[in-house]
């Protein structure tokens, strides 16, 4: 049979139906999950969340990559150097990686320095507005001309404008994924529709809001230990279905392969009260579970004209993270899912976390603190959003034991976002997930100079030593020890309270039998480049 047949056959199998294996695709091995928040976009420069960046890392590669141990690792770049400064990365390319074959190219296209430096250039173009733009803020700049510099076909350069340890990782950003300026310009606006990349599998069908199918590519650059060659799997199949218990329903009968996360409205028919996966599911899905890079926390806003005044404010806060049941809050609400945030900011599995620096259930210390400070009856304003209503209530029943009122208040996200950032909410529902894996994204939070509206710090917490050490941390490229300041930073920045950390959350992958190896990590990419389908 031809490869051109073969093409044709899997283009319409894909492209019809509900993706369900039959006889006549039996040779074809097709992964198949559904995206119920859809997706609007394949270019890279605009892939800010999950769904998008999911869609978008199988089409596409950046210099660096982080393994599931999160390890940095090489892609397109086969090595790198960093000067004794910190402000130099220079970059040496692999001569064997290629775009996909399409018809913007007269020829196959290898990829060089220039289409780093014009890829990076896009992602800072003001024009384009990328939400990605903020990853080269540290790059230095003349005259908005970035210090992206191709110094022959198989070096490319950045310059910082100070240092930045982090830099690194967050080069393994999908925003920071290479793209061919043909493409771009063949396809103009269209190029979010057919993107054209490096990655282990290329475009072939969308009919948005219905199906998006990946063809392998079959000369991706990157091989397994034996030398075969990746990806494993034919092709990948995205559905749209909205609903996500239809989906769920879809997923059992096994007409998808992979759900990520639980939806509150099918939790306990999956799982039992502790997390496992109920017994009648054991032969037809695999449950993978991970520590996932989202802390989860209730923020307070320091006003510098409380009428409490600092130090009872303090005490206020360090009372509310004293008397909060966490394990029993993810017992009862969560199925057992996460781990207790008894510990600072920094989750679980990054440098710099430590479990000792927080706070656990200590109601009795709580009470006291309530006493000492005359606090009996004042009232907290706490507003959430309705996903996060059953915590909430949980929250407000915890801080009601210690003789403090709270009132709940349920208000839609953008609403909530809008005002967190005028800091119009004195007590509210926020997360942090990961935007690259190193610690500093979390502390970055509570650093004066970040204050919202223009930064992320929406506690508005100051306190100068903890700005002094951050500093410190940046200026610092030993490993170990820029750990020890995040780690003396987090502890300081608990002691005062801004935030109640509720948990840590974690990575749950329901995946169905027949697909082996698709592994997991804290960052929750979904990476199908060793996935194999079983018979």
């Amino acid at each position: 049979m031809g490869r051109g047949w073969i093409g044709l056959l899997l283009f319409v199998l894909l492209a019809s139906g509900c993706g369900q294996r039959r006889d006549d695709d039996r040779d074809l091995a097709i992964f198949k999950y559904n995206e119920s928040a859809g997706i609007l976009t394949l270019d890279p420069i605009y892939a800010k969340d999950l769904p998008h960046i999911w869609a978008c890392n199988q089409v596409f590669n950046s210099l660096v990559a982080f393994d599931d141990e999160m390890n940095l690792v090489p892609m397109v770049a086969k090595s790198w150097d960093v000067s004794e400064d910190g402000l130099v990365y220079t970059f040496h390319l692999r001569d064997d990686v290629f775009f996909h074959n399409d018809t913007c190219f007269k020829t196959p296209r290898c990829v060089t320095a220039n289409d780093f430096v014009y890829s990076f250039n896009r992602v800072v173009d003001k024009q384009l507005s990328s939400p990605g733009m903020w990853i080269f803020s540290s790059v230095k700049q003349e005259n908005d001309h970035y210090a992206f510099t191709a110094l022959d076909d198989s070096t490319f350069q950045i310059e910082l404008s100070k240092p930045f340890p982090p830099f690194l990782g967050i080069l393994s950003m999908t925003y920071a994924s290479v793209v061919p300026h043909e493409a771009v310009e063949f396809y103009g606006d269209d190029f979010r529709s057919h993107p054209v990349g490096t990655g282990p599998f290329k475009f072939q069908y969308w009919k948005e809001g219905v199906k998006l199918v990946f063809r392998k590519s079959p000369n991706y650059f990157e091989r397994d230990e034996a030398g075969e060659r990746l990806p494993y799997i034919d092709a990948v199949s995205i559905s749209f279905l909205i609903d996500k218990q239809v989906a769920f329903l879809e997923f059992v009968k096994g007409k998808f392969d992979f759900m990520s996360g639980i939806d509150a409205r099918y939790k306990d028919e999956l799982l039992t009260h502790d997390g496992q996966l109920r017994k009648k599911y054991e032969d037809k899905i695999q449950l993978i579970t991970e520590p996932y890079l989202n802390t989860e926390y209730f923020s307070f806003y320091i006003d510098p004209n409380d009428p409490l005044g600092p130090d009872r404010a303090r005490a206020l806060r360090q009372a509310v993270s004293l008397c909060i049941d966490r394990e029993k809050m993810l017992r009862y609400l969560r199925n057992g899912i996460g781990e207790p945030g008894t510990g600072g900011m920094i989750p679980a599995g990054l440098p710099g976390h430590s479990a000792t620096i927080g706070y656990g259930y200590d109601l009795k210390r709580a009470q006291q603190l309530v006493r000492e400070n005359h606090l009996e009856g004042h009232l907290l304003q706490l507003s959430t959003v309705a996903d996060y209503a059953d915590i909430g209530k949980f929250v407000q029943s915890q801080v009601e034991q210690i003789g403090l009122q709270c009132k709940m208040e349920v208000m839609p996200p953008a609403t909530l976002r809008s005002m967190r950032s005028n800091g119009s909410l004195p007590f509210f529902r926020s997360s942090w997930v990961a935007d690259y894996p190193d610690a500093e994204n979390y502390l970055s939070l509570f650093v004066t100079q970040n204050f919202a509206p223009a930064g992320p710090n929406y506690s508005h917490y100051s306190n100068p030593k903890y700005d002094l050490l951050f500093d410190k941390a940046l200026k610092c490229n030993d490993l170990q020890k820029r750990a020890e300041y995040y780690t003396e930073m987090d502890s300081l920045m608990m002691r005062d309270a801004p935030v109640v950390v509720l948990f840590y959350d974690e990575v749950l992958r329901f995946v169905n039998e027949r697909v082996k190896d698709l592994g997991s990590n804290p960052t929750n990419l979904l990476d199908l480049r060793r996935v194999r389908i079983a018979d």
